[in-house]
Parts: C-alpha cells; sequence; structure tokens
C-alpha cells in the first residue's frame, strides 16, 4: 500500500520521497488516534517525505536501519519506525504510545521482524 503526501519547498527546491506502508500496521495504529495527534503525524510524514535533513525532535536513527518518526501532542509521545529502502523510499511499519523514556524493546524488536518480512517479500 502506498502513502503519498503533498510537496513541501525547501529552499525554493523539492525533495520528494515516496512513502510506502508495509502492511497494515501503521494504519492500524492511526485509527487509534485521535484526530490531533493523526495531523502531528501527518506533519512529520510531510518533513520526511519533503526535507534532506530532518531534526532529532522529528526523526532519529535507533538499529539495525530502523529509524523512528517522532511526534508528540500534550505531553504524549508517540512513535512510528521506519526505513529507507532504495536511499528514498520510506516503508513505515508499527507504531505506538511511549510511555517511558526508553523505547519498548519489543516494539523494536517487532519493527526489526517486520523490516526483515519486507525484504523477503520482496525477493
Amino acid at each position: 500500500m502506498k502513502l503519498l503526501l503533498t510537496f513541501a519547498a525547501v529552499n525554493n527546491s523539492f525533495m520528494k520521497r515516496e512513502i510506502f506502508v508495509y502492511k497494515n500496521y501503521f494504519y492500524d495504529f492511526l485509527h487509534s488516534l485521535s484526530e490531533q495527534v493523526v495531523n502531528k503525524i501527518d506533519y512529520a510524514l510531510t518533513l520526511l517525505e519533503s526535507q534532506d535533513k530532518i531534526s532529532k525532535k522529528f526523526v532519529k536513527y535507533l538499529r539495525d536501519e530502523i529509524y523512528e518518526l517522532r511526534a508528540e501532542y500534550e505531553s504524549n509521545i508517540y512513535r512510528v519506525f521506519f526505513i529507507f529502502d532504495s536511499g528514498n523510499i520510506v516503508v513505515l511499519f508499527n507504531g505506538f504510545q511511549k510511555k517511558t523514556q526508553k523505547t519498548p524493546k519489543n516494539e523494536l524488536e517487532k519493527a526489526i521482524k517486520l523490516k526483515e518480512e519486507y525484504y523477503a517479500s520482496k525477493s
């Protein structure tokens, strides 16, 4: 399934990444959230799609090619795991509401497993 967002201007030039969603994990997560939180995540996705360099406030590398997209709303923290594929394509996996300082190990392990499934499905 493919999710394409709008263009955004960056210093009078455009950068465009295609954002793909692997299976329904990401959409299932979005459907569980309020409209305001979905809007925050959409804003972070728009940055990811359109900007070459993104602040750690919105994107952070974790490990094993896994990054997290970060959004915050009313002191609640939300994360969505993703990878870059072929340098430009972003594949979104699972998301969760973060309740502690550290990223839950089980959520990260799930993202790694989904990444492996994703690459296996491309073979």
